[in-house]
């Protein structure tokens, strides 16, 4: 064999050995999901919320450009059942369009709660800035944070302040709902990849004793937390997934209610669903960066180790997928030239092994929606693989993001525009904050999904149909990611 032979069965094995230790990390949640379940309703604490003696809670609300949901998250903040004496309100609004004439005019029907309608000099530090800024006039002594498409439920803050009956808890984090994951096949396989995080991952994790995350909206923090963790900062594109790193890092306890929902909009287009993806990916290896050596020398259990080690690195996951996958059409040749090396080659069957612990994670978080396995088999089936599709398709995108983020490469914080969407009414198209689908990645993108489509024919051509499987699902990933970004970059 050669060295470029060499190399490339070796940096495949090495791909392939990452996706298989990260599965087992999955699996290992799903456990303890099923584990700790009956544990966690029998351990929630029945709490009488007319006994309790409520504190002081400050409610921010980041805005940058919302114009088509400002108005709507105001009258959902303001309908919460929440003492109005206790309860304050610091709209943190950094908006250069009509966004900011709305919401004055909004406010003008409230003028008996404790409403604040900031606006910085400048927009630096982008929404960890906001926050940061706000904080400072802060008079509540726990902080409620919503994204300007989220929808709380009018009980939201009773159920999450009764919930720090502990001193070093720092952080009660709350489930994401989808206001309109019907709305396409789009937004349905977002709400199937983001159900199995905010039920399977985040129970596993907090049911563990293992790190977890607050998700940047839909969750309170202590603001005793937030200060003594050094406050928001800006250097990372995920200031959630940072900050809640260094809080855990002092001490500080987190709580995950599955049961608690705070419903939002999913994106609809394709520019919007990429732009998001890239900022939570980028943002993950850059607190990755930041934080995963001062994660292994901590003192913390070595199974939190591992736990926060795949959590930090879970983004990593894109690039072995994209190069697993540019690899797979030359290991057909390279198993063809060396026969001599097939009780190796057998060894790539870790990949089903990876992909039975992927079926039962996402499986299990499938499953709490109507508890009938034989309903969530037949819809899991078809949802599971076109979301593994589009995940693969969306590989090269986000291994970009990835590479930025380890090395360091700074880009702004772009937010990800709403439109206001229910369900499956509602339109992004002729809109403001349109988001252009296409560059150089789309190019290649398409041209991968006919690479793929080559490694189809080979696999006729040289009878060695063991990735078969794996290149059709890659060429209709790139093919569909591919053709989303033409057909989503027309307003029309």
């Amino acid at each position: 064999m050669s060295i470029l032979e060499v190399s490339v069965i070796a940096l495949y094995g090495l791909c392939l050995a990452f996706i298989f230790c990260y599965s087992i990390a999955q699996l290992h949640l799903t456990i303890l999901y099923w584990l700790h379940k009956k544990r966690r309703r029998e351990q929630t604490p029945s709490i009488n919320p007319a006994t309790l003696v409520w504190p002081k809670v400050t409610v921010q609300l980041p805005l940058y450009n919302e114009r088509y949901v400002a108005e709507r998250l105001i009258e959902a903040i303001t309908a919460l059942d929440y003492p109005h004496e206790q309860l304050q309100v610091q709209i943190l609004d950094d908006s250069n369009d009509e966004t900011t004439a709305i919401v004055q005019e909004k406010l003008k029907q409230y003028p008996e709660l404790n409403i604040q309608h900031i606006r910085r000099p400048n927009r630096e530090g982008f929404k960890a800035g906001a926050l940061q800024y706000g904080l400072q006039t802060a008079t509540g002594e726990f902080i409620a944070i919503f994204d300007a498409d989220f929808l709380p439920a009018p009980d939201f803050l009773k159920s999450t302040i009764s919930r720090f009956d502990n001193a070093r808890t720092g952080v009660v984090q709350t489930r994401w709902g989808h206001l309109n994951e019907n709305y396409s096949l789009l937004t349905k396989l977002q709400a199937f990849g983001l159900n199995a995080h905010f039920t399977v991952e985040q129970s596993g994790r907090y049911s563990g004793g293992h790190f977890i995350n607050f998700n940047g909206t839909a969750g309170v923090w202590r603001k005793a937390c937030i200060e003594d963790a050094g406050g928001w900062q800006a250097d990372t594109l995920t200031e959630d997934l940072d900050l809640s790193y260094r809080a855990q890092l002092k001490g500080w306890q987190f709580i995950f209610l599955e049961d608690v929902e705070a419903p939002a909009e999913l994106p609809a287009a394709m520019g919007a669903l990429k732009s998001q993806q890239f900022r939570w990916t980028k943002g993950a290896a850059e607190t990755a960066r930041k934080h995963l050596a001062r994660v292994l020398q901590s003192e913390v259990p070595l199974s939190t180790k591992l736990h926060a080690t795949f959590h930090l690195l879970n983004s990593m996951v894109f690039i072995c997928v994209l190069l697993t996958a540019v690899l797979s059409v030359p290991i057909l040749f390279i198993k063809d030239n060396n026969p001599q090396l097939a009780i190796l080659f057998k060894l790539g069957s870790v990949l089903i092994f990876s992909l039975m612990a992927l079926v039962a994670f996402y499986w299990t978080a499938l499953y709490q929606q109507s508890y009938h396995a034989w309903k969530t088999t037949k819809r899991f089936i078809p949802e599971f693989f076109l979301f593994l599709c589009i995940s693969m398709g969306l590989s090269l995108h986000n291994s970009m993001a990835v590479a930025e983020g380890l090395l360091g490469i700074k880009t702004p914080f772009i937010r990800t525009p709403k439109y206001n969407l229910l369900q499956t009414r509602g339109t992004w198209k002729k809109q403001a904050y349109f988001m252009q689908s296409i560059s150089p990645v789309t190019v290649v993108e398409g041209i991968l999904a006919l690479y793929f489509a080559a490694g189809i024919v080979l696999a006729f051509r040289l009878g060695d149909y063991g990735l078969l499987p794996f290149h059709v699902m890659l060429m209709f990933g790139f093919g569909a990611v591919f053709l989303y970004s033409l057909s989503h970059n027309r307003r029309a």
